[in-house]
């Protein structure tokens, strides 16, 4: 080979192989730091949301009864008119983006303009009493950005939107294994191959980012409570049996009121979704008003006073499910992660009375994994982001036998998963990408 023929082939191979993969780097690197922003954005503001509403609700509080129901309408509003795609978690739409094979029809799920609606009007929502997380609506605020970034390499877009959302969890919850089993599990029910390494390297990137912003902290500080091998272990029964029901109950509940009702009511809430939105912020605030207080809002502070041993209102942990359950069938944008592992709290609350000798935050702990499991009936993903939140390695394995339970159990009252059958609603008539089984 002459010098000039190697020198041909090198440029060559640089053109064709080594920049496209350089750009392709590039853009999952790039991707991870401004998701790993977008989440230290949104957790700001959604604090900051909060801090107003508990100020004021604190000082005036019958103020949610006519806050909570005009905002409630207002935002479902705004959304239907001007952000069409952006109501609930979020994660169905990018779920249903992964799958059409029409780049317009999943640019309509996950544009940048989506993002910004998604944010605002979330935080808004957080601002006027709504039971909701901002976790959910990181995965799709993440999707839409490394969406963005795809037009420069529109065969990877189905990766790139599984790294979004990977990346989105990890960062909102400073959990990057948490984020790499929700890719795993929920988002793709498969893990391609040449997708791997890039959906890993964006989820660390932007989980670096949001810890330089942040600081190296666990969601809820560090437990390290464990439970005896033993009688101790029927907490694990009885929180992944009462998880599981209260999880799968929630879940069919939500897809028989968002998928539509039949007769007159499914009618009636088409016809008037604003004032329906309406009716919904109305129950909130009630269930505010008889909670005193702690159901609004994502459920934080309430899930780390339980968890540290503290009693809160003993109908927390029921009402804080049908609270969030009317906000996420009201149309307005908001998560149920976070407003999941209060729910969680809430019943470990209530089954201490019986299971006196076991440590609260273990059983805390237990609940918050298995009501989240029967909550989106993605067990591991469950697990690990509570043992990543809490920093507890004692309770692994009790963890994941509960998650487990929590997710069979679920499934006998909601045999398909809440997200994915939320998803068919984005895709239903559309041509969808055939993948190899």
């Amino acid at each position: 080979m002459t010098q000039r023929t190697f020198r041909r082939a090198l440029y060559l191979r640089t053109r064709r192989v080594m920049l496209p993969r350089l750009q392709r780097r590039t853009l999952f690197v790039f991707g991870g730091i401004m998701i790993g922003l977008g989440a230290v954005l949104m957790t700001m503001l959604s604090d900051w949301a909060q801090v107003v509403f508990f100020s004021f609700e604190n000082r005036y509080p019958y103020l949610p009864m006519l806050v909570t129901p005009l905002g409630f309408a207002m935002i479902a509003w705004v959304t239907r008119t001007y952000f069409d795609g952006a109501e609930g978690s979020g994660i169905p739409q990018v779920m249903a983006a992964r799958k059409l094979s029409d780049q317009g029809e999943r640019g309509r799920l996950v544009t940048l303009r989506m993002a910004f609606g998604k944010i605002v009007l979330m935080v808004l929502g957080l601002g006027i009493g709504a039971s909701a997380g901002r976790e959910g609506p990181t995965v799709q605020v993440g999707a839409a950005l490394m969406f963005a970034l795809g037009r420069f390499a529109p065969h990877r877009q189905p990766g790139l939107l599984l790294a979004g959302a990977s990346a989105g969890v990890a960062a909102a919850f400073n959990a990057p294994l948490a984020g790499i089993m929700f890719g795993i599990e929920e988002m793709s029910r498969s893990f391609e191959s040449r997708s791997s390494i890039l959906v890993i390297v964006t989820v660390i990137i932007a989980g670096l980012t949001s810890l330089a912003a942040l600081g190296n902290y666990t969601y809820f500080g560090v437990s390290s409570q464990g439970i005896v091998w033993g009688w101790q272990w029927l907490a694990v029964l009885a929180a992944g049996v009462a998880g599981g029901l209260l999880g799968g109950l929630f879940s069919r509940l939500v897809i028989l009121f968002s998928m539509g009702l039949p007769g007159r009511p499914g009618i009636w809430m088409k016809r008037w979704p604003v004032w329906f939105a309406a009716l919904c912020g109305l129950l909130v605030a009630i269930c505010g008003l008889a909670a005193g207080g702690t159901i609004f809002g994502t459920g934080y502070e309430q899930s780390k006073a339980v968890l540290a041993g503290e009693a809160i209102h003993p109908l927390f942990g029921i009402l804080k499910l049908v609270a969030t359950w009317l906000t996420a069938i009201s149309g307005i944008p908001g998560g149920i992660f976070s407003p999941s592992l209060a729910v969680g709290a809430g019943i470990a609350q209530n089954l201490a009375p019986i299971l006196p000798d076991i440590p609260i935050s273990a059983l805390v702990i237990l609940c918050m994994a298995a009501y989240l499991s029967g909550v989106v009936q993605a067990p591991l993903t469950s697990f690990v982001i509570v043992s990543e939140m809490t920093g507890d390695h004692a309770l692994i394995f009790p963890l994941m036998v509960s998650a487990l339970i929590a997710s069979a159990v679920s499934k006998l009252i909601c045999p398909e998963g809440v997200y994915h059958v939320l998803a068919t609603k984005f895709t239903k008539g559309k041509a969808l990408v055939e993948r190899p089984r």
